[in-house]
């Protein structure tokens, strides 16, 4: 059975990331690009399915493991009867070609190792053609090709490369396996030892720029900070909402889906995360893609894109994977990228808007897309959609994406609201956006609930109602709004998490979501209910797994992380959160 997804660290070198388990198996890579096929996709089937194991031969009675401080290098050590080492992984940053690299180093008497590893491309379908060239191992198959170098001898067989070797105390093995295009010439060696004091360099450089006087959980911060940098396209500034795919929200369900991808839906939560931090470069970048992304017509713009801005998602199953801990399908693509959701519309205003009041000089497109999106809504604002969960089922009236249509039109008239050359269209949105509003005061809130609710006419829940006062529509305080929240509180809480909607006794149900957890606390700061807000932002930060790495989800009955990991909107959520419980920050309602 698949290993439990808090099992796994994350490494990363801002072009793709992989994932390394506790015990030293590297099973989920995609390369060259997050978006990419996997090469090793143990993570969602077995060992033949492609990974990479480094560990002892004999029996472990100790292994810990830990980041080296304020970086993406990994060590783990394992103690051993006769002898310990400790074994270093990373991806290198800014090396012409993307790489793992992989030092074991005795630490005490001598410990016998296993290597091997097995590329199989395509989702762990193929095996590629691999020769000896030079004592490196390369493998090439279709467009990719990829060289294992090591400083010791490397046999292959069937497939598959492994040695095994002992590891005296002070001594040093190193392997480095790097990607390059088939076409090409082979990638360039590495000098292992250079590349990690690089690594260690950059991550550290970069993440100095983070005052830990800003909060109270520094380190859950910075650590939730490098995981976003890691998850961060570096070429493109794209942001991928985790690096996994079908990694199960419901055990025995079938809410398996792709992530790998830029969801439009993160703009606001990534911005403002990014400028609280300091961190203005990457949101100019990520807003810069956002705007190269979605092009001149706002009426074609999907809610998720490739890493390089592409639209094309096309959704497919891979039959050949049994799933992670036998979870299927097992998806490739995501259809909901086809799906309408006019929340996003507003999202992408309020990104921009946003970046406007965070300092960033604004980009030559901005009033051209937003004025085109702001038209556009005059048209749709008041067709049903999927929703801000995607739903597959029958398009509804969904509360909060209408809340989003009346942010579109807010931030719009209130950024130009003395321009004089609009006046005509600024008339017409300032009275469409009292209409929205008046509607969702009307439709959105169920008088017998006592609560705002998922959609028009319905009587359930939806824990994304706790953005309303977060983006500003009404006061975390007002009547309506207080007793929302109490109700999401009362109803959607499990162990202190909360849930996105009700449980249902027909199952299978999600785990808590840890966004919408951490959406509490900040609604519950807003209301002046600090230690009762701290309180809940902890029982997030307390699921997190050894590293401080979150999924998307937690499944508080089997106390195990779910859904795919790491997930860039939770640790949005955690910065957003630690930030702002601790002082004045950019809001997104405009504070």
């Amino acid at each position: 059975m698949s290993r439990l997804i808090e099992d796994y660290a994350l490494l990363g070198d801002g072009q793709t990331a992989a994932l390394l388990s506790r015990d030293g198996s590297i099973d989920w890579l995609c390369w060259p690009r997050f978006d990419s096929d996997a090469c090793f996709a143990a993570l969602l089937g077995t060992p033949q399915n492609g990974c990479w194991s480094l560990a002892p031969a004999g029996s472990v009675e100790r292994q810990t493991r830990r980041y080296q401080d304020d970086t993406l290098v990994i060590e783990t050590d394992f103690e051993l009867p006769g002898g310990a080492v400790r074994l270093i992984d990373f991806m290198p940053v800014g090396e012409a070609s993307s790489s793992v690299v992989r030092m074991v180093i005795g630490l005490r008497g001598v410990v016998q190792m296993n290597m091997v590893l097995r590329l199989r491309f395509n989702y762990g379908a193929l095996c590629p053609w691999s020769e000896q060239i030079d004592g490196a191992i390369q493998a090439c198959i279709g467009p990719d090709r990829v060289v294992l170098r090591s400083d010791i001898a490397l046999s292959m067989t069937n497939g598959t490369a492994e040695t095994s070797f002992a590891v005296h105390a002070g001594e040093s093995v190193t392997f480095v396996m790097s990607y390059g295009a088939s076409h090409d010439a082979p990638p360039p060696p590495v000098d292992a030892q250079a590349a990690l004091r690089k690594t260690q360099h950059d991550w550290r450089e970069w993440i100095s720029r983070f005052d830990n006087s800003r909060t109270d959980w520094p380190e859950a911060v910075r650590r939730s900070l490098l995981t976003l940098k890691a998850l961060t396209h570096g070429r493109t500034g794209a942001i991928v909402a985790a690096p996994t795919t079908s990694l199960p929200e419901a055990p025995d369900g079938r809410m398996n889906w792709d992530y790998r991808y830029g969801w439009l839906r993160d703009t606001s939560f990534a911005m403002v995360a990014l400028l609280n931090a300091g961190f203005n470069g990457e949101a100019s970048a990520w807003r810069d893609w956002l705007l190269r992304s979605i092009g001149a017509s706002p009426e074609h713009i999907r809610i998720m894109y490739r890493v390089d801005g592409g639209r094309h998602l096309s959704e497919w199953t891979v039959d050949w994977l049994p799933g992670h801990r036998y979870a299927l399908p097992v998806r490739v693509g995501n259809a909901a990228a086809e799906q309408h959701q006019v929340d996003v519309l507003g999202e992408i205003i309020d990104c921009l808007d946003v970046g406007r009041r965070g300092g960033l000089a604004p980009a030559s497109s901005e009033d051209f897309v937003e004025t085109g999106i702001v038209e556009h809504l005059e048209h749709v604002w008041n067709t049903p959609g999927s929703g801000i969960w995607e739903s597959r089922n029958t398009p509804r009236h969904y509360t909060y994406s209408r809340v989003m249509v009346w942010v579109a039109l807010d931030r719009f008239v209130n950024s130009r609201s003395g321009d004089a050359a609009r006046s005509s269209l600024m008339q017409r949105l300032i009275a469409l956006r009292q209409t929205v509003r008046d509607e969702i005061c009307r439709e959105g809130w169920n008088e017998g609930l006592g609560s705002f609710t998922q959609y028009y006419g319905a009587d359930e829940l939806d824990a994304s109602l706790l953005l309303m006062p977060l983006v500003g529509f009404l006061p975390a305080d007002e009547p309506r709004m207080a007793s929302t929240i109490e109700r999401i509180r009362r109803d959607l809480s499990e162990n202190g998490l909360i849930r996105r909607r009700k449980v249902r006794p027909e199952g299978p149900n999600e785990g808590t979501f840890l966004a919408c957890s951490c959406w509490m606390a900040d609604c519950l700061q807003l209301q002046g209910r600090t230690d009762e807000a701290r309180q809940q932002f902890e029982r997030v930060l307390a699921v997190a797994n050894d590293l401080g790495l979150l999924s998307e989800q937690y499944n508080a009955q089997r106390r195990e992380l779910a859904g795919n990991f790491p997930q860039a909107l939770t640790h949005l959520a955690v910065i957003n959160t630690a930030l702002g419980l601790c002082g004045p920050t950019i809001q997104r309602g405009g504070g």
